[in-house]
């Protein structure tokens, strides 16, 4: 028999009994989540909360591994890190659960594990949920934390993406422990040093891969560092309006957008560097360069600079960016008012750089320069001169103004447009006498021809000589180039062979000045050696003078000490008759005082377990009271769709009563304030639908 529960049917598991939960969004099904590998279900402990729930993951047949109760034993330990509580899991074998598995096959080796509330970062990103600068910063800060926790102990999570990362503070149901701000689930694939490895591995999720890097799957200590980038980017980002609008979809990034040059890597790359600075726009830009995922930076790495970001700075900067687009959007408008010629203008009319031209390549952008020129050279030799006119024309803005990258870059754009979109003849040509028009011209050249009897025309030898002359220009053109690469590596050997010499120069003083300083160190020592000796004979005589003192010194002081002892005896005899009526009295009062202290200390310590058990009950209460908050209203709305208006009134004066009864807390959860602001609408006019909260 499959495993198809409903709501609210009985599951025993270890002699402890769960109950199926009921999805919020859809009240008669199960709560149920879909992934990959299985379905994972919510269980609700029968005499606990919902706050105590576990996930119970039904693998499909081809993830059934006996291997998964090893995996799981060696996974345990790390549910003490942050982010992985997950790690603490029950296999379900036939030795253990051997009734249930024969009523239910489908659970063999099904997984039992702590549930985790909240949504997954796929839900902010799909909901276009913006957040705060500081829930970015925090949830990027969990996330370096866990995966640099990881990294030390050589794991990797090996399916690190946006579903598979939960935000538990996102929640409305209280949890009563102290979980990470982020967690992650579906661990089945983590790669360890003890871990074996998984029969089908995963190459990475889309919008998350390293398409350089993947090819048959993911699995060693370096798989999380290109995809926790991407994450930690989108986190960083996700306060910045402009990114949320400009998201793919299920992830900012298309899958095909991957390690190449696009707008959104652009907008997300500057977004980093004005909101959060140079050093976590510099590690993404590493991330995204890497040739292979060993040299994407660490989560140490990301933890490092995200641990001096400053998330009031990036608040302002998201103010400012506003007005600096308004500026830019009017610079543009004027820019564009200018005639399209198919090359970027580099000046204005009035002789003036562009608002889009710069003078220098900024910080971090000559790796993408040179990449794009490469690529751009690359489609010319591929006979591609679309593709090359596109990047070229991207290039055009990353390079400094007026610089010889610039003039070639223009001659190459405008050379292939005039290939990809030959220019026809002038629709009013100038005036020409008659004589010397195109007309007669070729009318001649064709009696010409028929008269010599010849098969070649004179368009052609025109041709001909166009496609000479234009050769020869670009002949001359890559002269020039050569002459100009020439002289540049001939002025470097120049400066080259100057600063050997002036090295040289440099190393001799410095050896006859080291010469110098060997001599002067020498007659040094010799002084040095003579003063030491004559100071050793003067101490030999102050020594033997010193001898003689202290013997006649050490003979009075026998005396002296002779005569102390004498006296010491008899005071210490005296102190310690005294001592002993002093210890006695001193014993009977500490005795006293403890005495008194124990009888505070247990009064102190009963009214403090009180008033903690008072509080544990209080939060517990509360916590069950949501939920048959959100219970009543559910029922309150699915009465009111089955037009039961009575027991819809009623459900809704459930409510609120209930909330009533602590309602400055309830105010604060989730949307239960909100639910409270329909149910009185409803309450005070039955034709009010109630919104599906």
């Amino acid at each position: 028999m499959s495993f198809q529960p409903n709501p609210g049917d009985e599951v025993v598991i270890n002699d402890i009994a769960y109950t199926i939960g009921q999805h919020p969004a859809a009240p008669g099904l199960a709560y149920a989540q879909a992934g990959r590998q299985g379905i994972v279900y919510q269980l609700i402990p029968r005499n606990g909360s919902i706050s105590g729930a576990k996930a119970l993951k039904v693998f499909f047949p081809k993830f059934r591994i006996p291997a998964m109760v090893y995996q799981s034993e060696h996974m345990e330990p790390y549910s003490e890190l942050p982010g992985l509580q997950v790690c603490k899991r029950d296999v379900l074998t036939p030795e253990r659960n051997g009734a249930l598995i024969g009523e239910h096959p489908d659970l063999l080796y099904a997984v039992l594990m702590p549930w985790v509330q909240g949504l997954t970062w796929f839900d902010v990103i799909s909901d276009q949920k913006q957040l705060t600068a500081e829930e970015s910063l925090k949830l990027a800060r969990a996330l370096a934390g866990t995966g640099s926790a990881m990294e030390q102990r050589g794991l990797a999570h090996c399916d690190l993406s946006a579903p598979n990362v939960m935000i538990p503070f996102f929640s409305e149901v209280e949890n009563l422990g102290a979980p990470s701000a982020v967690e992650l689930v579906d661990v089945e694939q983590m790669y360890g040093s003890k871990m074996d490895r998984p029969d089908a591995l995963l190459a990475g999720s889309p919008g998350y891969a390293a398409h350089r890097a993947v090819h048959s799957g993911l699995w060693s200590s370096y798989a999380d560092r290109f995809a926790g980038a991407v994450i930690i980017a989108e986190m960083l980002s996700w306060s910045d309006p402009t990114i949320v609008e400009k998201a793919w979809g299920e992830s900012y990034f298309d899958q095909h957008e991957m390690q190449t040059v696009s707008e959104r890597y652009f907008a997300m790359r500057d977004s980093l560097q004005n909101r959060w600075g140079s050093k976590i726009s510099d590690l993404f830009i590493r991330a995204w360069e890497s040739h292979d995922l060993s040299s994407c930076p660490t989560f140490g790495e990301w933890f490092v600079a995200l641990a001096s970001a400053n998330a009031s700075q990036a608040e302002a900067a998201g103010v400012k960016e506003p007005e600096d687009q308004a500026a830019d959007e009017a610079a543009g408008q004027t820019v564009a008012s200018a005639p399209d010629t198919g090359v970027p203008n580099s000046k204005s009319a009035n002789g003036d750089h562009s608002p889009k031209s710069i003078s220098e390549v900024p910080p971090g952008q000559e790796a993408v320069v040179n990449r794009l020129f490469l690529q751009a050279r690359a489609l010319e030799d591929e006979d591609k001169p679309a593709a090359a006119l596109e990047v070229y024309r991207s290039l055009y803005h990353f390079i400094p103004a007026n610089s010889a990258m610039q003039m070639e870059v223009e001659a190459a754009i405008t050379g292939l447009d005039a290939k990809l979109n030959p220019k026809e003849e002038a629709a009013q040509p100038v005036r020409v006498p008659f004589y010397r028009s195109k007309k007669f011209m070729i009318c001649s050249a064709v009696l010409v021809v028929l008269l010599a009897g010849t098969v070649p025309t004179v368009k052609i030898l025109a041709d001909q000589a166009e496609v000479k002359q234009q050769e020869e220009q670009e002949a001359a053109r890559l002269a020039e180039i050569k002459a100009a690469e020439e002289a540049e590596a001939a002025k470097a050997a120049a400066l080259k062979q100057k600063e050997e010499e002036k090295k040289k120069q440099e190393a001799e003083a410095a050896k006859l000045e080291a010469e110098e300083k060997q001599k002067l160190a020498e007659a040094q020592k010799k002084e040095e050696e003579r003063k030491a000796l004559q100071a050793k004979y003067d101490k030999q005589a102050k020594y033997e003078a010193y001898l003689a003192k202290q013997e006649q010194l050490k003979k009075e002081a026998a005396k002296k000490a002779q005569q102390e002892k004498y006296d010491k005896q008899a005071k210490y005899e005296a102190y310690l008759v005294w001592k002993k009526e002093h210890d006695a009295q001193v014993a009977k009062q500490e005795a006293e005082r403890k005495a008194a202290a124990e009888a505070q200390r247990k009064l102190e310590a009963q009214k403090a377990a009180e008033e903690a058990a008072r509080k544990a009950a209080l939060k517990k209460k509360r916590a069950q009271n949501v939920v048959t908050l959100i219970a009543h209203y559910n029922k309150a709305y699915n009465a009111q769709k089955g037009k039961k208006i009575e027991n819809a009134e009623s459900y809704a004066r459930d409510f609120k009563n209930l909330y009533n009864s602590d309602a400055s807390y309830f105010k604060g959860v989730g949307k239960v304030a909100a639910r409270m602001s329909a149910i009185n609408k409803f309450l005070s006019n039955n034709n009010y639908n109630l919104p599906n909260l």
